[in-house]
């Protein structure tokens, strides 16, 4: 292979997938939809959520894969992991339409599954630690991106409105304020130390040997393991108390993210 059929081939494994660009035109429409007021306030919310919730899934996946190429794995790019492209990841339903599903049955922002990381070709703990740590980082950002405006009341003259039994509210901040609790539920879920999430590869490479064999088994089953324990309504109740506590921190009132959930579920309104 000559010099540029290399650098044609590295530019094709970087460049942006039309499936992420889909989801971008997805997302924007949908945002302008709600802001306006245009059309169905509860289906304009609900498209802007699973959208924005999609574009974070990906980035969450890139932020793994690309922290993985300057750790020393340069396979990532072969595989399609830097396209944005979700269905360029190990397992697309896991990754990628598991936690869709997740919020549309109990809006949570569970996280999904994985891009495959060739662990062998990276040198040092840190390095390791740093790739899990990379795709809570992304939903944490993301958060931020998505609060501060609704906390900083840069929306509240927004024209859209719906209207809730007597109470009249901005679709756009409850919507945003909706995707935000999604991001910071899939940060403090991501980074629990449990088997199969990213919280556990955080401190993985720092395990004795005999530790990392004797907890693998079990990384298969450690998110629906988590899931199945949110079911529960005392777990439920202080995750949520500890993810609406951490949006009071920009200034955002879990009711308004209650508000962008009753929107969201367009079905049952």
């Amino acid at each position: 292979m000559s010099f540029a059929d290399a650098r044609r081939s590295d530019r094709e494994h970087r460049r942006v997938s039309p499936v992420f660009w889909v989801l971008l035109a997805t997302l924007g429409t949908s945002g302008w939809a709600v802001w306006s007021g245009y059309g169905s306030a509860g289906f304009g919310v609900f498209l802007f959520v699973v959208a924005g919730w999609m574009v974070s899934l990906c980035l969450h996946e890139y932020g793994h894969a690309r922290t993985a190429l300057h750790g020393g794995d340069i396979t990532v790019g072969a595989k399609g992991y830097l396209t944005l492209n979700p269905f360029k990841y190990t397992n697309a339903v896991y990754s990628f339409v598991l936690p869709v599903v997740f919020v549309l049955l109990g809006g949570i922002g569970l996280p999904g599954g994985a891009v495959f990381i060739e662990r062998h070709r990276i040198q040092g703990r840190l390095k390791h630690s740093l790739i899990s740590a990379a795709g809570p980082l992304v939903n944490l950002a993301f958060a931020v991106l998505v609060l501060v405006p609704v906390g900083q009341g840069w929306l509240d003259s927004a024209p859209g409105t719906a209207q809730i039994g007597s109470m009249e509210v901005r679709t756009l901040p409850a919507a945003l304020a909706f995707l935000g609790m999604l991001q910071l539920s899939a940060t403090v879920l991501n980074l629990l130390p449990v088997p199969g999430l990213d919280g556990y590869g955080i401190i993985e490479p720092w395990l004795s040997p005999k530790a990392r064999l004797a907890v693998r088994p079990f990384a298969p089953y450690g998110m629906l393991a988590v899931f199945a324990l949110l079911w529960q309504p005392e777990v439920n109740r202080r995750f949520f108390d500890l993810v609406y506590g951490i949006m009071g921190l920009f200034g955002v009132d879990g009711l308004a993210s209650d508000v962008g959930h009753y929107l969201f579920q367009f079905w049952k309104n």
